[in-house]
C-alpha cells in the first residue's frame, strides 16, 4: 500500500493519506478531541523545550503542537495511520506543556480523548496488543500484584537477579521484560492498614485514604508513613477495605470505559466512609481522581456523586499545608533533591506544598534539580511500553539528580521512585530515594536521617 502526504500550514508532513481503498475518518462521535480546544493552539512553540520527546529527538511531530496538528488533521477527516498513532503513543502524557503554554491549551484533555479513539478504533500489531493486555491485566489489580510478591522475593534473594542482570539476557529477549525486572523494588514486609487509624491528640479532621495498587503492594511503608503523619497531625484516617484501583493507568492510556468502571467502584467504597477529604499519596492517582467529575459526566447515576467525590480529593501535602502542623518536628540532617512528579506539578498544580513541608523540617536542605520540569520517563506504564526513550529520560534525570550533590532524592509518586532509583543504580550513583511523607514521618518520630539514607 502506498501513501502520500500533503503540505500543511506549518510546513509539516501530513499523517499520510492511504490511497487505493476507502478509509474511515480517525475519530467518531464518542467524545472525540474538541475542535474548540484544538483551535486554542497557536503553534507558538513555548511547549517545545518542556516536552521530553521533543527534547530527545527534536522532531516536530513529537512535540505537543505537532501532535495537536495531527489531531486537527484527524478531526477534519483524515484516517488513523501507523504514523499518527506512533506519534501519539510516544507522548508521555506528562503535561509539562500545559504548564508552559501561554494560551492555556488543554493538551491533557486532547491527548486522552485521542488515545480513547485510538484504543477503540485502531488495530495495533498483535505483539503490541498482547503486551498492553498483559500490563492492564495485572497492574490495576492489587490482588494480582500481591501474588507476584512471593516469586519476586524469591528471585531477588536467591541470587538469580544478579546473574540475570550480569548476563543481559532480558535485554536481548525483551526490553519490556528487562525494564520490569530492572525497576522492580526489593520486596519488603507486607503492611496492611486497619480500617481506622485514630487521631493522636485532638481530632481536627476525618479523612479517607487511598492505598493504591503499586503503592499498596510494593511501597507499603509509604502508606504506613502517610497514615502515621496524618494521625499525628490530628486526623482520623479511614481506610476503606473494599477499595481497589482508581483507574488512573486506564484513563491515561485511553481505556475510558475501564477507567469509568474503576472510578464508580472507588466512589462507592469511599461514600460509606463519610469523610471530609480523600487523601492521596500517589500523584498519578490523585490527578485522575480529581477528574472523576468529567470522566463520569455522562453517567446520570454517578455524575453528581463523582463531582462530590472529586471535590474532596487532596494530595497529602496539600492537606497537611491546609491543616498546618501540630506535631513536633525533630531534626533530620539530610540534603534533599526534590523531584516534581509530573502528575502532581503539572496535572494538579501542586508544587509549593511539598517543598514547604520539607523545608519546615529542621536540618533538611532542599535543592532543586536541573531540568526539573522534564519527565523522568516513568509516566505510568510508559517505561514498559516505550522502554528505550524512557531509559534515556531516566538516565538524564539521574545525571541531574547526582549533580545536586544531595544524599536523598524525594518525590511523590511510586512510578517515579521506581524509575529514578533504577536510573541512579545504573549510573553507579549512591543516592537513597524516599517519598515526601517518609521524610515527615522520620522527623515526627525522631528517627533521624539514617532511617532514610541507609536504603541507598
Amino acid at each position: 500500500m502506498t501513501s502520500t502526504t500533503e503540505p500543511t500550514p506549518l510546513g509539516l508532513p501530513g499523517i499520510g493519506r492511504p490511497s487505493g481503498r476507502a478509509v474511515s475518518p480517525a475519530f467518531d462521535g464518542d467524545h472525540p478531541p474538541s475542535q474548540e480546544l484544538i483551535d486554542d493552539c497557536v503553534h507558538c512553540g513555548f511547549c517545545l523545550p518542556t516536552c521530553p520527546t521533543y527534547v530527545l529527538w527534536g522532531e516536530e511531530m513529537d512535540s505537543p503542537r505537532g501532535r495537536i496538528h495531527l489531531m486537527d488533521q484527524a478531526s477534519n477527516g483524515e484516517p488513523l495511520t501507523d504514523a499518527m498513532v506512533g506519534h501519539i503513543d510516544a507522548c508521555l502524557g506528562c503535561m509539562a506543556c500545559v504548564t508552559a503554554c501561554p494560551s492555556g491549551v488543554q493538551y491533557d484533555k486532547l491527548v486522552e480523548a485521542t488515545r480513547s479513539q485510538i484504543e477503540r478504533r485502531f488495530e495495533r500489531p498483535r505483539s503490541q496488543r498482547l503486551l498492553r493486555e498483559a500490563i492492564f491485566a495485572v497492574f490495576p489489580y492489587p490482588r494480582r500484584l500481591h501474588a507476584l510478591r512471593l516469586p519476586l522475593k524469591a528471585y531477588q534473594r536467591s541470587g538469580a537477579q544478579k546473574l540475570v542482570r550480569r548476563s543481559g539476557i532480558l535485554e536481548r529477549i525483551s526490553p519490556t521484560l528487562a525494564t520490569m525486572e530492572s525497576v522492580a523494588p526489593p520486596v519488603v514486609d507486607d503492611v496492611r492498614l486497619p480500617a481506622l487509624v485514630p487521631s493522636r491528640g485532638p481530632r481536627r479532621a476525618v479523612v479517607g485514604m487511598l492505598t493504591g495498587c503499586v503503592q499498596r503492594e510494593f511501597f507499603p511503608g509509604v502508606n504506613a508513613a502517610t497514615a502515621r503523619v496524618l494521625s499525628a497531625e490530628g486526623c482520623d484516617v479511614v481506610v476503606p477495605q473494599t477499595q481497589a484501583c482508581c483507574g488512573a493507568l486506564s484513563a491515561h492510556n485511553g481505556r475510558r470505559a475501564e477507567a469509568q468502571g474503576f472510578a464508580r467502584k472507588l466512589i462507592e467504597a469511599f461514600e460509606t466512609a463519610e469523610v471530609e477529604h480523600v487523601v492521596v499519596n500517589s500523584a498519578g492517582c490523585g490527578s485522575t481522581m480529581k477528574e472523576y467529575e468529567e470522566l463520569l459526566a455522562d453517567d446520570p447515576a454517578y455524575a453528581k456523586r463523582a463531582a462530590a467525590f472529586s471535590a474532596k480529593v487532596r494530595d497529602v501535602t496539600e492537606l497537611l499545608v491546609e491543616l498546618g502542623p501540630v506535631a513536633e518536628r525533630h531534626r533530620v540532617d539530610v540534603t534533599v533533591a526534590y523531584h516534581d512528579a509530573c502528575h502532581l506539578a503539572h496535572a494538579q498544580g501542586v508544587r509549593t506544598p511539598p517543598r514547604e513541608l520539607l523545608r519546615a523540617v529542621p536540618g533538611v536542605e532542599v535543592r532543586e534539580i536541573a531540568e526539573g520540569s522534564i519527565c523522568c520517563g516513568s509516566a505510568g506504564v510508559y517505561n514498559l511500553i516505550n522502554p528505550g526513550p524512557a531509559r534515556e529520560l531516566g538516565d538524564r534525570k539521574a545525571q541531574n539528580v547526582a549533580a545536586t550533590g544531595a544524599t536523598l532524592l524525594v518525590t511523590a509518586n511510586p512510578g517515579c521512585l521506581l524509575q529514578v532509583t533504577d536510573a541512579l543504580r545504573r549510573s553507579g550513583t549512591s543516592i537513597a530515594t524516599a517519598h515526601t511523607v517518609e521524610v515527615l514521618d522520620a522527623s515526627i518520630r525522631g528517627v533521624g536521617a539514617a532511617h532514610l539514607t541507609d536504603r541507598a
